[in-house]
């Protein structure tokens, strides 16, 4: 299922997997045509589908990290040493080496001139990053991500005691203790997942939504350029033939105005809603009648609005209950349609 949309001036393209269901099944691909564009990080994280993680078979060393994959004679660690420096960093020109320079960890707030209190942190780690789709990878696809510089969200000069304290956890069980950084924080981790086409558990998804409606309502996020290293994955089906119908839906597209700890929120006077044309997932299985959900009824889904069938039984996606009570943390589920 597609969605596209005109934000900022450039289309954004979701396509959204059924959430609640296994990574092999279903996952997501949500691309930006410009990295300029601006987009509220919420509606971002709607489009994420929520599954299971997948825990089993990761080895740090799956993911060969601190290489010079673009070339340009400097390994990703020192590129980002060198870019997320204060000031002008002195680097030896030959080795590409940061000799000396001054750092601030946007997460704890320490500052700090001796390089080997700097980590370089993956703002999704490694291991979140395999349960959460890398397993799929191939080799090269996982040896771009432990690298890239491409964009500022993936990797982040910290302190290594906060690197450290975060590990392999996910907005869930750790965030910043510098409180003022959530925002900038939960915009970062979400783009970092939608770019690379990765999912989220129930517990993450639910966590970055409550941030997001209450102390960071309002926060943007700039768009992204896709991925080195190929990842795109899109939506599969085990049928043949299909058929479609269309619904209404909106997403905002903002120009920010402020800025709250490094990032853009807005005011509802500068946003506009921009109507799109959303592919309702009513696709018909070979013996007739609708596809079968993913997942079973009360399980997670995506989007809003999609049919599907469950033991004789016709199911939507929705936010709501039969009785019009919203789930959780702006949920959607499969429930009986009425």
């Amino acid at each position: 299922m597609n969605v596209r949309i005109a934000a900022a001036g450039a289309a954004l393209a979701l396509t959204l997997g059924v959430a609640g269901v296994s990574a092999t099944d279903e996952s997501v691909d949500l691309r930006v045509s410009s990295s300029s564009d601006t987009l509220l990080a919420i509606e971002v994280l709607k489009g994420v589908p929520v599954q299971n993680e997948y825990p089993r078979g990761y080895k740090r060393s799956l993911f060969p990290h601190w290489r010079d994959v673009d070339g340009d004679g400097c390994d990703s660690r020192e590129q980002v040493l060198k870019r997320d420096a204060i000031g002008l960093p002195q680097v030896d020109p030959f080795k590409c080496f940061v000799v000396e320079a001054d750092w601030l960890s946007p997460y704890d707030g320490k500052k700090t001139s001796d390089r080997t209190e700097v980590d370089i942190d993956h703002v999704v780690a490694l291991k979140e990053a395999w349960d959460s789709g890398a397993w799929q990878w191939t080799d090269a696809q996982r040896l771009a991500y432990a690298n890239d510089t491409s964009d500022s969200r993936t990797l982040i000069a910290s302190s290594s005691s906060s690197n450290r304290s975060k590990g392999e956890k996910d907005p869930s069980n750790w965030m910043p203790s510098v409180r003022a950084y959530w925002c900038t924080y939960s915009a970062n981790w979400i783009a970092v997942k939608a770019r690379w086409s990765m999912s989220m558990d129930q517990s993450e998804w639910g966590r970055l939504n409550n941030v997001l409606t209450n102390e960071c309502a309002g926060t943007t996020m700039r768009g992204w350029n896709p991925p080195p290293g190929g990842v795109t994955t899109t939506s599969t089906s085990t049928t043949s033939s299909s058929t479609t119908s269309t619904s209404a839906t909106t997403v905002t597209s903002v120009s920010p105005t402020t800025s709250r700890a490094g990032a853009s929120v807005t005011t509802s006077t500068t946003s506009r809603a921009v109507t799109a044309t959303t592919i309702v997932a009513t696709t018909q299985a070979p013996s007739g009648g609708l596809q079968p959900i993913s997942g079973r009824p009360g399980s997670f889904c995506a989007p809003e609005g999609a049919i599907g069938s469950y033991g004789g039984r016709v199911y939507v996606c929705s936010k709501t209950s039969a009785e019009g009570i919203p789930y959780a943390n702006g949920a959607k589920r499969w429930r009986q349609q009425t």
